[in-house]
Parts: structure tokens; sequence; C-alpha cells
């Protein structure tokens, strides 16, 4: 990808300094594009569970090789937190907490926990006391 210029002009365009990578083969796909942005002055994150090797050496080792480049590895999860930053930011803390909630694995376990604390604290804090 990082070979056709077409492609890295629309990015430079953006005037974004981080680049966010994912590809179907770590090993070529990711690896390749990844590690020329990053020589090229690009902040790399490689979006390592979202990529995929022909084998799992062949993936563990492209992500070394990217490592010693320069690149961040990081996964899924990790690049939706950052993007949402806070739960207080309404307009998309739904969408993402249904999408933690089906796919987060052990986040949407914690996540559902929290969700029914909070909704057991908003009915007890509206009850009022008798007596």
């Amino acid at each position: 990808t990082w070979e056709d210029r077409s492609v890295v002009d629309v990015v430079r365009k953006t005037g974004r300094k981080q680049l966010i990578l994912a590809a179907l083969w770590t090993e070529v796909c990711l690896a390749m594009p990844a590690i020329q942005a990053a020589g090229e002055g690009w902040d790399v994150f490689a979006v390592t569970d979202a990529s995929g090797g022909v084998s799992l050496e062949a993936h563990e080792m492209a992500v070394r090789r990217m490592v010693l480049a320069g690149v961040t590895p990081i996964n899924w999860l990790a690049v939706a937190a950052e993007w949402q930053r806070d739960w207080a930011r309404e307009t998309t803390a739904q969408a993402l907490g249904s999408v933690i909630l089906d796919h987060g694995g052990g986040s949407g376990v914690a996540l559902a926990w929290e969700l029914q604390l909070l909704a057991g604290h908003a009915t007890r804090s509206h009850e009022r006391p008798s007596g």
C-alpha cells in the first residue's frame, strides 16, 4: 500500500501524523507499509489482533520486526478506547458499549457488570427513605 503514491498522497493531505494500520497478512500487507511509513517519520500503530499471518510464527516475527522499526503494536480494543477516551462522550459511548459487550471478551463482561451496578445505583439514589 505504501508503494502506491496515490494512497500516500491522500494520507498526507489529511495533515495527520499518525497511522493506524491493519492488514490481512501481518508479515507482508501490514509490516511492509508500516515499516516504510515509520521510516518516513509517521507515528505508526499496527493493530495486531485485526491482522494475521500465514502462521503464528509469521505473525509474531512480523510484529517483532515492526517494533524494532519503531511501529507501536496495539489491539482493536485499545484503539477503540483511545478514540472514545471517556464514557462521558455520549454521542459515541452507546455504540462503542454495544461493540464491547458483543466482542470485548473480559472487557465486555466487566462493562456489563458496571452497567448493572450503575443501573442499581441510579434506582437506589431515587428511592426515598421511609419513615
